[in-house]
């Protein structure tokens, strides 16, 4: 039998989310096969941390590697179009962290590039990787239909104008950061995207959506009301409520555990499935599957949940400065 091939990945970033994938490799027993990071000594360190070979001393040097077949994008929203253009064009499959890109038009470019270049993009959702979350959809059988979500996340930001939170230089904002995780759960378990939305927005005194409270609905009649703040604090909270019963979700993004609840008996199933720490695990292994052919990573969603979060953006007017040029 044909030995399946060893995919060889890159890591382009060294920040927090960057180390918990070369960790999530660790615990695989993998070891990425390069980084590069904007500052050369920040990637030397990461790589003498996770025992990575090769580091880059120009980090657009990954996307011509011939034997790189992956790239990780764990850097800043609003640098991910430039370099997922790089990447794609060069043939490289791409998981990117979220926010994917800023807004539709350049995740449309990308998109474009990545079916020109027959290669795969995919923005690194757990929640459309943890195991818990396909449990619950093949479960919805026996529930009925969907007719309310409820989706809160919001944690308390101290107001440092200068950090990534709040600062409108990179791409800062509730939406963008926590919100693109309210709205991706919302999505996974409704027929159609949202046509209809109403929304209030609070700003940060930078300009960025500080906390926002978003009500929709789709062509099918199914509603979703969620609401995000970056100086807040709110649980991780997902409800969704059929015509049978509802499923309660705690700590939603990388949950490995939820609640069913009987409407007619009020009878409690807990349902398991995965672990909260493999989260990112799963990611790596779902996406090594798409790369092979062999599985999806729902990138429709993706596109779904973006053109949402562009149209509140529009709405609200928080532009960032890459978008007024």
């Amino acid at each position: 039998m044909e030995e399946t091939k060893r995919l060889r990945w890159a890591i382009l970033g060294a920040g927090g989310i960057a180390h918990q994938m070369a960790a999530a490799f660790r615990a695989a027993g993998r070891t990425p096969d390069a980084v590069g990071n904007r500052t050369y000594e920040k990637a030397a360190a990461f790589a003498r941390q996770y025992g990575i070979k090769k580091v880059y001393r120009d980090c657009r040097q990954m996307f011509t590697d011939p034997e790189i077949d992956i790239i990780y994008l764990a850097t800043p929203h609003n640098t991910h179009i430039a370099c997922l253009e790089q990447a794609l064009s060069q043939g490289k499959h791409v998981l990117c962290e979220k926010a994917i890109t800023l807004n539709s038009d350049e995740l449309e470019r990308a998109v474009r590039l990545a079916r020109a270049h027959h290669v795969v993009l995919a923005e690194a959702m757990t929640i459309y990787h943890m195991p818990l979350y396909r449990v619950l959809r093949q479960k919805m059988a026996g529930l009925g239909r969907v007719n309310l979500i409820q989706v809160s996340f919001g944690s308390f930001k101290e107001y440092d104008m200068s950090n990534r939170f709040f600062n409108p230089a990179l791409a800062g904002g509730a939406l963008l950061d926590i919100g693109v995780y309210a709205l991706s759960l919302a999505r996974l378990f409704l027929q159609s995207n949202p046509n209809q939305v109403s929304s209030f927005v609070q700003k940060a005194p930078t300009g960025v959506d500080e906390s926002a409270a978003v009500a929709m609905v789709n062509r099918e009649g199914q509603m979703v009301s969620a609401t995000i703040s970056l100086h807040s604090k709110q649980p991780k909270r997902a409800v969704i409520s059929c015509e049978k019963g509802y499923i309660e979700i705690m700590d939603y993004p990388r949950a490995d555990q939820a609640v069913i609840v009987d409407a007619a008996t009020g009878q409690r199933e807990t349902v398991r499935a995965g672990l909260t720490a493999d989260a990112l695990l799963y990611e790596l292994n779902d996406m090594e599957a798409a790369v092979r052919g062999e599985g999806d990573m729902l990138l429709p969603l993706t596109v779904d949940v973006m053109a949402l979060m562009s149209n509140l953006r529009r709405e609200w007017g928080v532009v960032y400065p890459e978008e007024r040029t």
